[in-house]
């Protein structure tokens, strides 16, 4: 629909000017087209085809683009652009702005790029209706704080170049100063160094694993692949390269290829021959871990987008493995990668080394884009760690807390805290955060400090009719997570029905922990539960023997457990809840005894790999089994002094699983991981011998008799 008003034709000559300038002191520059959409579509397809932009972007309708040079791409896929570089980027704010895709894009904006931003009038953005907003369950009609905020920054900053077509305001474009000498992408110290380093531990000692961080834009990638050639031309043999996925790798392939010049035989997508018969080879990680290829290096990019489990995999796998993570990515998610990974370093390989890039390679350290970005997004959110007074957790004050009310130091140091906790927080959880009507929050304060933080969400309540549809699996409503999940995988309707507090997110930070501020953050969620009338108050997260046994002790109790690991941790999903009305009471007992009943079934098929603790958690949870009878007795004597065979036993000692005590008992039990394995999860003896837990069938089988002749000399009563 047109707005009747003809717009100004941009000055293309001062574009042009303008895009040589930042490129030659290595700057980028966000351009706000305001207002009408149609007249910034018509102001863009004046300025397009007068500009560089060969390689550019459009992010919108793909019939809409303003010049069809422009590359169209879909949000949803711009984490298939990490890696790559674009002189220019059309963004269609109009059709959605998914915060995510936006900070992923904006990093691929080269020296001397332009990213327009085709939005309403800023006046407007608090109340604008972004078609994104259905995906996410925002489109409620309220007010947006997280796009107001947004609006707050950009008026704020004086880099933005604000272009209102139609406007008899005059547009002045910024004047850039002349440099001494012109920016050039050209290898920097930071990089040279880390190639040295990377090549030395590639050819040096094993199980000394790189890690190696750094924000984005500062050649990580092209470091990898220089390194790479490099170690090919000193003998290396293999070098494997995995990624999520092979668009994340094209630079280090790109760097390589030009490192290695005459040197190379043959190349393809995902692989690159020298003459030699030399290898270097890109393969997704679960491709690598089922393949298992020989290599001397291992180089695993983009490593934060990879479950923890999956890189554990990778490290005990190869003798010489780097991780390369981004540390202020659009996923918010590098120091989250960081704080659990290095736990497993630490026990793994203590001897593993760090490394870090600080200086920029695609724009200069002036560039003012980055830091925008960064804080329109809190990119780098970080958390300044409180310590506890000595007189510990009697200090802490526990008091309902709003982000969208907070000053900005306040948000950014409670959101830091979050990214810090948590595996994997991004700015569409921000968004998330501040602009859901349904969520409540809390903080933790010692001496005014913040130092924890819950964000919850109010779920369920769904019509009896719409219940039933859920649990049937015939309908998905966006949203409620909780009680649609327990409706549909547990199969009772009335869990969609009833109301209650799920638990998204919690944090406490490093220097507070175990103190015993978590479960005082939990006690107020489960207290305005209570208050509030709602049937129940949980969570659901990424199944970890620790993380479970907290939210044991804060009185929750497990209902259900996913039959899919999660992308982002690689954990399967656990739910825990805490009834509060006798309607939720009664549900969670009926939930529980139904999984008790099924839970002997459905370990083995769908929860092989299952930590072993947490199983062994889980099963004592659930114990429900009657007592061993007469038979069973016998039997367990016989198979106890070596009488009865392991297969005919196998279903005695399941059931002896579930008998209250039992579980609890063989926790303390020296070969519990074997029980676990062998018994509950269903294991083969080459499986248990491959992973050092017997020699093979006879003494895994000795081993479980051993245990069984503990249990009934030494266990608890049956």
């Amino acid at each position: 629909m047109s707005s009747g008003t003809v717009t100004q034709a941009p000055d293309v000559d001062a574009w042009r000017s303008l895009q040589s300038g930042l490129e030659a002191v290595g700057e980028r520059r966000l351009v706000l087209l305001e207002g009408a959409r149609d007249l910034s579509m018509q102001w863009l397809q004046g300025l397009l085809p007068a500009i560089v932009l060969e390689g550019g972007l459009w992010v919108g309708e793909a019939g809409d683009a303003p010049d069809t040079r422009l590359i169209n791409i879909e949000p949803a896929k711009a984490r298939q652009w990490l890696g790559r570089e674009t002189p220019l980027i059309v963004w269609d704010g109009w059709r959605g702005n998914p915060p995510d895709a936006f900070a992923a894009l904006s990093g691929t904006l080269k020296s001397g790029g332009l990213l327009f931003w085709l939005m309403p009038s800023r006046e407007e953005w608090g109340h604008f209706a972004d078609p994104d907003y259905a995906r996410a369950g925002l489109d409620h009609g309220q007010a947006h704080p997280f796009a107001e905020r947004m609006a707050g920054i950009l008026a704020a900053d004086s880099s933005v170049i604000r272009v209102r077509p139609g406007s008899p305001e005059a547009l002045t474009l910024p004047e850039l100063p002349s440099p001494t000498t012109e920016f050039r992408v050209a290898t920097t110290p930071d990089q040279q160094n880390l190639i040295r380093k990377l090549v030395a531990f590639g050819l040096g000692r094993r199980r000394r694993p790189l890690v190696v961080t750094a924000d984005r834009g500062r050649g990580k990638s092209a470091a990898l692949g220089m390194a790479a050639a490099r170690l090919l031309q000193r003998g290396r043999r293999q070098i494997l390269v995995t990624a999520p996925s092979r668009e994340n790798v094209s630079a280090l392939f790109t760097h390589a290829l030009e490192s290695l010049g005459d040197e190379v035989l043959k190349t393809g997508n995902d692989r690159i021959e020298t003459a030699s018969g030399a290898l270097l080879r890109f393969l997704p990680v679960r491709d690598l871990l089922r393949e298992k290829p020989e290599a001397e290096v291992v180089l695993v990019d983009e490593a934060a987008a990879i479950p923890v489990s999956l890189l554990k995999r990778v490290l005990l796998g190869w003798p010489r493995v780097t991780f390369v993570s981004t540390v202020h990515g659009y996923e918010g998610a590098g120091r989250g990668f960081a704080i659990r990974f290095r736990q497993i370093l630490d026990q793994a390989t203590p001897q593993w080394q760090a490394q870090t890039l600080s200086q920029p390679v695609r724009w200069a350290e002036g560039d003012p884009l980055e830091p925008l970005i960064s804080d329109l997004f809190l990119l780098g959110a970080d958390h300044d760690p409180v310590e506890l007074p000595k007189t510990g957790a009697s200090e802490v004050v526990i008091e309902p807390w709003r982000p969208a009310q907070a000053s900005e130091a306040e948000l950014a140091d409670a959101f830091g805290l979050l990214v810090n906790a948590h595996y994997r927080t991004t700015p569409a959880d921000l968004r998330q955060w501040m602009d859901d009507p349904s969520a409540r929050s809390w903080r933790a304060l010692i001496n005014g400090e913040t130092v924890g933080v819950l964000w919850g969400a109010v779920e369920g309540g769904l019509s009896s009719e719409l219940a039933e549809q859920v649990a049937s699996g015939k309908r998905r409503v966006r949203g409620h997570l909780l009680p649609q999940s327990l409706a549909s995988h547990s199969g009772f309707p009335e869990a969609a029905s009833q109301r209650g507090l799920r638990i998204i997110r919690i944090a406490v930070t490093a220097h507070a922990r175990r103190s015993g501020i978590g479960c005082s953050l939990v006690a107020a969620a489960t207290a305005f539960g209570e208050q509030e009338g709602l049937d129940f108050t949980g969570t659901s997260f990424g199944g970890s023997s620790d993380l479970y046994a907290f939210w044991a002790s804060c009185r929750l109790v497990f209902v259900r457990i996913g039959l899919q690991q999660e992308a982002t941790s690689g954990e399967y999903p656990v739910q825990m809840v805490l009834a509060h009305s006798a309607g939720g009471k009664s549900l969670v007992s009926q939930i529980q005894a139904r999984l008790a009943r099924h839970w002997l079934a459905l370990v083995p098929l769908n929860w092989r790999d299952l930590e072993p603790e947490l199983l062994m958690s889980m099963t004592s949870d659930l114990s429900s089994g009657a007592p061993p009878d007469a038979a069973d007795i016998r039997d367990l004597q016989n198979f106890g002094g070596g009488h009865r065979g392991f297969r005919l036993m196998l279903p005695v000692l399941r059931d002896l699983s579930q008998v209250p005590g039992v579980m609890s008992w063989l926790r303390e039990h020296g070969e519990a991981i074997v029980w676990c394995r062998a018994v509950l999860q269903g294991w083969n003896w080459p499986e248990l011998q491959r992973e050092g837990l017997c020699v093979g069938q006879r003494d895994g089988e000795d081993r479980l008799r051993g245990v069984v002749r503990d249990l009934l000399q030494n266990g608890p009563e049956m």
